[in-house]
């Protein structure tokens, strides 16, 4: 299946499983007349497929090896093992890690599980479900800098267009979403 069939298809199931007109909070704290809950795709199996191809295919484009994906829990923890999986099948294994909120409050007291799969420097992707102000995927990359990696870029299933592309791009990262709110609400 082409690239733009694969993201034709992950549209149709998003606007089907993860769209909703209503009024909500965001996380950021603003106020929205609708949600877009991507863990409705990214926890159904062809969503899972789905997003594994388009976003592996965004990967290969960054023309620059890349050693891991991952993200913030608990969005891009099924994200980013759908990569992983399809990685796996495509020839060239990256392996999923996640990053916590806080670090776990026993045992090694991690921020990043998973990380005990990576060296030191490696090149990472962050991933995200659904970008507003961009305020936790910077977190989960200063987090994953913080740890020695190197961040290659910061990719999303949406972007709400609410200043979060902007905002990511200006602390110096690279910044693609597959959708935008626009692609949503045709």
């Amino acid at each position: 299946m082409s690239s733009n069939k694969l993201k034709s298809r992950l549209l149709e199931i998003i606007r089907h499983r993860s769209f909703e007109r209503k009024d909500v909070v965001l996380a950021s704290g603003k106020k929205s007349d609708f949600y877009i809950d991507c863990r409705l795709t990214t926890l159904y199996p062809e969503g899972a497929y789905l997003i594994g191809k388009v976003f592996l295919d965004m990967i290969n484009g960054l023309n620059e090896e890349v050693d891991a994906v991952g993200g913030p829990t608990l969005g891009a923890d099924p994200i980013a093992v759908a990569v992983s999986v399809e990685s796996y099948r495509a020839g060239n294994p990256m392996p999923a890690f996640i990053i916590r909120k806080k670090p776990k409050g026993h045992g090694k007291k991690e921020w990043i599980e998973g990380k005990g799969n990576l060296n030191r420097g490696a090149t990472v992707v962050i991933l995200e479900d659904v970008v507003t102000t961009g305020g936790s995927v910077l977190k989960a990359a200063e987090k994953a800098k913080d740890e020695g990696f190197e961040v290659a870029a910061i990719l999303a299933i949406v972007d709400r267009e609410d200043g979060g592309a902007e905002r990511i791009r200006n602390a110096g990262y690279r910044f693609k979403a597959i959708f935008s709110k626009s692609d949503i609400m045709r």
